[in-house]
């Protein structure tokens, strides 16, 4: 793997979602990602299928967590590891031998990455919860919605991915970074909770200082201000507009056709629902693609709002190179975008376990030993 972790090796226990997106992020930058998936889930016959986005630039074994030799083949890999990632609920990885305390005692400088909802400790610690839970105690779906609606619950982006995975990603790479002048590893407490609660942070000092307010879709960036906003067009399209500063709302009203000598000032906030009302009218003149010949790549701040399969082909994103095409499905290049050390999206397993005895021989296994916890069944 290229990119500028490589060499880092990681282990992951296999989860859900926000964990695989976390450690997709870091395995893209080079990370040799080993994940353990369970004994279990592996199929009599593997045949090989096509990639899965999760399972890219990972390398699987299938271990059973239950045996208590396949706990001890978990362990040895993590005295070889720069990191050990897990998201299961907090206790579990207690109880079955492999918690932070087991695997450091094994490697003092590992860095042992914790992923969970509510976090490892709170009174909703042991509590079930999904993306939209965990984004609802943070105040920031409270603020999504329309104007005399109730809030709407939005894609688990904020909290699986954005909150949970790449908040533990980033948790990973600092304490990595530490260890390299301490030499001694350290346990990351990553909840989707908190990381939506930092993508949030400038709205909790707007909230006090009265720049948003609670009444849903009047505020600046819900809806509520004519001038960022997502409109309908002729044709049953959409587009935004965004031009917060005068001078590129001046253009945008002049590229509408808008006399802005007979319109209110841009910041009276009473006149707003008016002028959003003027703005639908005026967009729905046009169909979608004449807007954006009129406006597209103007300092109008305006942009089409187009669906995930126009996004594969969307001019801007095909010149950047963005979008990778792998079996026919679109994959994204590993982002940000590095000058000398960029990342590399890497390929997925054949199947669950396929990895099984190339990793084990790798982090120092001999063959027999490979055989006979394949005979316990301890192991893929």
């Amino acid at each position: 793997m290229a990119g500028p972790l490589s060499g880092v090796k990681m282990i992951e226990l296999a989860g859900l979602g926000a964990l695989p997106f976390g450690t997709l992020k870091l395995a893209s930058m080079g990370a040799d990602v080993i994940r353990v998936d369970r004994l279990s889930e592996v199929p009599e016959k593997p045949v090989p299928g096509p990639g899965s986005f999760w399972d890219r630039g990972r390398r699987s074994i299938a271990v059973d967590l239950k045996h208590p030799s396949g706990i001890e083949t978990v362990l040895r890999l993590a005295e070889g590891a720069d990191a050990f990632l897990e998201a299961f609920r907090p206790g579990v990885v207690e109880r079955l031998g492999v918690g932070p305390d087991e695997v450091m005692r094994r490697n003092e400088k590992i860095v042992y990455g914790r992923l969970t909802g509510w976090g490892q400790k709170g009174p909703l610690a042991q509590s079930a919860g999904h993306s939209l839970n965990y984004e609802a105690i943070t105040g920031l779906t409270r603020a999504l919605g329309p104007r005399g609606g109730p809030p709407v619950p939005v894609m688990q982006v904020l909290g699986d991915f954005a909150g949970g995975g790449l908040h533990l990603a980033y948790g990973v790479v600092c304490a990595l970074f530490e260890a390299q002048r301490s030499g001694k590893g350290q346990v990351i407490d990553a909840a989707m909770a908190d990381g939506v609660m930092a993508l949030a942070a400038p709205f909790y000092t707007m909230s006090r200082i009265g720049m948003h307010t609670e009444e849903l879709g009047t505020n600046l960036f819900d809806g509520g201000a004519h001038f960022y906003n997502i409109y309908e067009t002729k044709d049953g399209g959409y587009v935004s507009v965004a031009p917060i500063e005068p001078h590129f709302y001046a253009l945008l009203l002049e590229k509408m056709g808008l006399d802005a000598k007979e319109l209110p000032d841009q910041n009276d906030q009473s006149r707003w629902p008016e002028m959003r009302e003027l703005f639908a009218q005026t967009f729905k003149t046009k169909t979608r693609d004449e807007w954006c010949a009129l406006l597209e790549g103007s300092d109008a701040c305006f942009a089409p709002v187009i669906t995930f399969e126009e996004a594969t082909t969307y001019a801007h994103n095909t010149e950047r190179g963005v979008f990778l095409s792998s079996e026919g499905m679109p994959e994204l290049k590993p982002t940000p975008l590095l000058s000398r050390t960029p990342g590399d999206p890497g390929i997925s397993p054949k199947w669950l376990g396929a990895d099984t005895d190339v990793v084990l021989t790798e982090f120092g296994f001999a063959a027999d030993e490979i055989s006979a916890l394949r005979e316990q069944r301890a192991i893929a």
